[in-house]
């Protein structure tokens, strides 16, 4: 890897480069986060503006290695400077683009090294899109401390 390619994010510029290592970032996390949601809508939303401003090119079509409830499913690669994505495909990707086959697992992005806040951070801001606060999952958590309540043997507890 070359010395400008690690030390391309730079407070304001949104160069392709930069965006596209935001986006292996956020791709890499939200496949293990608790709630991906966000991530996954971030990835999918600036992988939609770059193709739309001819900064990304759908490639084609892969068999998905992990399909939802069919033996089959596909997902279109989308080539964003050094990095390739999937996302899901639109109908009128299957007449447009051509088919590849299954994934080759031997075609690897380039590592890089972007802190996640960092990565969201650039994509929020070529996106426009914000996160929402999550409510408490569990609400128990936030109730204060009760002392528990002792009965002597046989009184009820109403």
């Amino acid at each position: 890897m070359t010395d400008d390619r690690k030390h391309l994010h730079t407070k304001g510029r949104l160069t392709i480069d930069n965006l596209s290592q935001a986006l292996y970032i956020v791709n890499r996390h939200a496949k293990t986060a608790p709630n991906p949601k966000f991530l996954y809508k971030l990835k999918h939303e600036s992988l939609k503006k770059l193709i739309e401003e001819g900064k990304a090119k759908k490639i084609g079509l892969h068999f998905s290695q992990n399909p939802r409830n069919s033996k089959q499913q596909s997902d279109v690669l989308v080539e964003c400077g050094h990095y390739t994505f999937h996302i899901p495909p639109n109908k009128s990707d299957f007449a447009e683009l051509p088919h590849l086959g299954k994934l080759d697992g031997s075609v690897r992005n380039p590592k890089t090294s972007l802190s996640l806040s960092q990565a969201k951070s650039i994509l929020q801001t070529y996106t426009g899109i914000k996160e929402m606060e999550q409510p408490p999952s569990n609400p128990q958590k936030n109730r204060p401390y009760q002392k528990p309540i002792f009965k002597k043997l046989g009184e009820r507890y109403t």
